[in-house]
Order: structure tokens, then C-alpha cells, then sequence
């Protein structure tokens, strides 16, 4: 009999990584999971690793400690092979899209299949307009990317990032920009889809409102850790200062305004002007 599959897709153990030669740490022993199927959103403050999570998942990164499990699998100790078999079992929605700006709609969600699979060409044509069709664009096929509103190729981004039916597909920052009308339909895309396509969903957002309501869990990251996890309405209950900080919008809190450094007297004061 097969193995059976591991509850959870994405792993994270004492996960500690750091730019640089180590001086800046962002994650410090992270630890969490995503279970199989569901719609995990990953919160915080900027800076705070949120990102890094996607490039340690994706294999850009490497965790200088601790380990990170996709589908039961250490991915900082995979082969090129397996990585990029690995990196097929993915989507990804960039920031803003990242349409490639001189090809079309239908070729730019055409891409993958052309890139990763041998099938014919009447076949990949079935397929693109399937994915366009599940983000209400198969009629904007033949249009460029400059002559798309800033929502609708969100849409089209998101069309190619399901195009090779991926089990993970990873949002980083997938609401930035949005009106609200564009905003609440790729939210309502991200939980549909997720659901639909039978999918598990990491989503990197600062849109509180948008992404508690379509997340089933909430991780949220501050100082290279973890303050706070679980379903939407624990972590708005959570008596964390960092987090209520987060959660209510508050300027002033454990996250200040200013980037460490030398105080003003330092900077500014006699002696310190050259």
C-alpha cells in the first residue's frame, strides 16, 4: 500500500534565516503548518519574513536552520531535479501580476503548458480558455496586458498561476492596488478557486478585512517570529500588544516608526556632523 499523504503540505521546523552574513536575521526558529485544502493567510508588519516564507517554500532561499517540508519532503535538501518537480506542483501570483507586457492574455496563461508539458496546441488552447474562464476574462483573450486595468490582470496572473493545476499556489501581496469592487473579486477568486480546484492557498496580505474573511487560519509574523496564530477571530481576540497593534491599525506600539539607529543626539548633535 502507498504511504499515506502528510496531514499538512508546508511544514516550517525551527526554521532561522538571515540576509546578508547574518546580521539581520528574519525568521528566528519559526515554526507552523499548512494543512492540506485550506486558505492559510500570512500577516504582519513589512519586513517581517513574509515573503522570505514564500522564497524558502519556492527553494529560492535556503533556511540556515531548522527545516522546510513540502509535502513531507526537505526542500533546502533537494536536487535541481527535485526542486524544479517540486516548483511544478506550485503556483505562484506575483505582486502586481508580472504579466509578461509583449505577450497576450491567452499567451501569457499559455506560457506554463508550453514551457512544462508536451501537449498539442488545440489542447493547451482548451485549457487557457478553461483558467479564463474561471476568472470571468476568457472574452479578453487577445488583448495585451497594457490594455488591461490593473485588477483584470491580477485575474489573468492568477489564470496562469492555476494553468498547470497546482496543489500550492502562493499570493504575495495579491489586493495591493485594488479598488474595492477588484479587490473583493479576487478575494472572493482566492477562496472560490482554493475550494473549487481542491487547492491549498498561502496568502501574503495587509488587507485585514479581505483576508479574515476568506482565511480559515491566520499566521502572523512580527521580529522574526511568530506572535500570534490561528483561525481569524482567535487571533483578533489575542491579547498580544504587537498583534492588537496589527490588528487595529494603531501608529504608535511595539512597532515604531523609526528604523533602528543612532539616536538624533548621535546624528545630529555636537560632533556629530561632519
Amino acid at each position: 500500500m502507498p504511504a499515506a499523504a502528510p496531514t499538512h503540505l508546508i511544514e516550517f521546523t525551527d526554521v532561522s534565516f538571515a540576509y546578508g552574513d547574518g546580521d539581520r536575521r528574519i525568521l528566528d526558529k519559526v515554526s507552523f503548518s499548512v494543512p492540506r485544502g485550506k486558505v492559510v493567510a500570512l500577516m504582519g508588519a513589512s519586513g517581517g519574513g513574509k515573503t522570505t516564507v514564500l522564497r524558502l517554500i519556492g527553494g529560492q532561499r535556503t533556511a540556515s536552520h531548522g527545516r522546510v517540508l513540502f509535502d513531507g519532503h526537505d526542500v533546502g535538501s533537494m536536487g535541481r531535479d527535485a526542486l524544479h518537480a517540486a516548483r511544478r506542483r506550485m503556483g505562484m501570483l506575483f505582486q502586481f501580476g508580472a504579466l509578461f507586457t509583449d505577450l497576450s492574455v491567452f499567451d501569457n496563461v499559455a506560457f506554463p503548458l508550453r514551457e512544462h508539458t508536451r501537449l498539442p496546441e488545440a489542447l493547451i488552447r482548451d485549457i487557457v480558455l478553461m483558467k479564463l474562464n474561471a476568472v470571468g476574462l476568457r472574452g479578453a483573450r487577445d488583448l495585451m496586458p497594457a490594455e488591461v486595468s490593473g485588477g483584470m490582470a491580477r485575474r489573468v496572473a492568477l489564470a496562469r498561476a492555476i494553468a498547470l493545476d497546482p496543489e500550492l499556489i502562493m499570493y504575495d501581496e495579491p489586493f495591493a492596488g485594488l479598488d474595492p469592487i477588484s479587490l473583493g473579486t479576487a478575494a472572493q477568486l482566492i477562496r472560490r478557486l482554493n475550494d473549487a480546484l481542491g487547492m491549498t492557498s498561502i496568502v501574503v496580505s495587509h488587507d485585514l478585512e479581505e483576508t479574515f474573511r476568506i482565511a480559515d487560519q491566520v499566521i502572523i509574523l512580527a521580529n522574526g517570529r511568530i506572535a500570534a496564530q490561528g483561525t481569524p477571530d482567535e487571533v483578533r481576540q489575542s491579547d498580544d500588544p504587537l498583534v492588537q497593534q496589527f490588528v487595529q491599525a494603531r501608529a504608535e506600539g511595539p512597532v515604531h516608526f523609526h528604523y533602528p539607529g543612532p539616536t538624533v543626539v548621535e546624528d545630529f548633535g555636537p560632533g556629530g556632523v561632519a
